[in-house]
């Protein structure tokens, strides 16, 4: 399974927060599965903790993902742009379209992990909450 993640339940997961549901977590613990980050989700990391909205800094997210096998960034290149959904705001039509690529070009089972309603609303993709 691959599970492309959304900034808040990633930022969720490395604070431990119990925020994140547990059906989240166990797919974000599970090292049988493939976790996605696109490169939007590590721009909004940035963006807030310069903000100081999240306590959780990009060095800290590349360090945990480098400590993980199973986590790999996807960039926003030709295939996602292809696939944006215009009917979602850049940053979530960026994560769905990533999860896109993984679904119908990769042929491979995926969900995003995000609590975003748009998204979930939108029946363009899975979503795991």
């Amino acid at each position: 399974m691959t599970y492309v993640i959304d900034t808040h339940p990633l930022v969720w997961f490395l604070e431990g927060s119990s925020r994140l549901s547990t059906a989240a977590q166990n797919a974000l613990i599970d090292t049988t599965a493939q976790v996605v980050v696109p490169t939007i989700v590590l721009a909004e990391i940035t963006f807030l903790y310069a903000r100081h909205r999240i306590t959780i800094d990009l060095p800290h997210v590349l360090a945990h993902m480098a400590s993980a096998a199973n986590c790999l960034v996807y960039p926003l290149d030709g295939a996602v742009v292809e696939r944006l959904p215009a009917t979602l705001n850049i940053h979530d039509a960026i994560i769905v379209a990533t999860a896109l690529v993984f679904r119908d070009v990769l042929s491979e089972s995926t969900a995003v992990v995000t609590k975003d309603a748009d998204i979930t609303a939108s029946g363009l993709i899975n979503v795991l909450w």
